[in-house]
């Protein structure tokens, strides 16, 4: 693979990861909306990590390990929300982020058709 062709694929990938990330390492992301503030955060949840499973198998063009690098990432998040002040690390979000992840991956397939 050229270098050129391995920039068009992973760039996307390192950049939305990056984006993941710096939300992670806010504080707070709390809208004082109460049970609606925790609702849409999981929604968005969901949606970064479906983003990132596309951007994933777009660039592997493997479904296995997409969804195991998109995995990956989520725990990693996780750990990485854990030292954050005001952060908790929490596996519910790994499996929401999992689900968001395949999620992702089948979009991707359906439009790629």
């Amino acid at each position: 693979m050229s270098t050129s062709a391995a920039l068009r694929l992973w760039a996307p990938v390192v950049l939305w990861a990056a984006v993941i990330f710096s939300f992670s390492s806010v504080p707070d992301l709390g809208t004082g909306l109460g049970t609606w503030d925790l609702v849409l955060r999981k929604i968005a949840h969901g949606f970064e990590y479906a983003v990132l499973g596309a951007l994933l198998v777009r660039a592997l063009r493997d479904e296995l390990p997409a969804f195991g690098a998109g995995v990956a990432y989520a725990a990693s998040d996780e750990l990485h929300e854990h030292f954050v002040e005001g952060r908790v690390g929490a596996p519910l979000d790994v499996l929401i982020d999992s689900v968001g992840v395949a999620i992702g991956i089948v979009l991707w397939r359906r439009v790629a058709r």
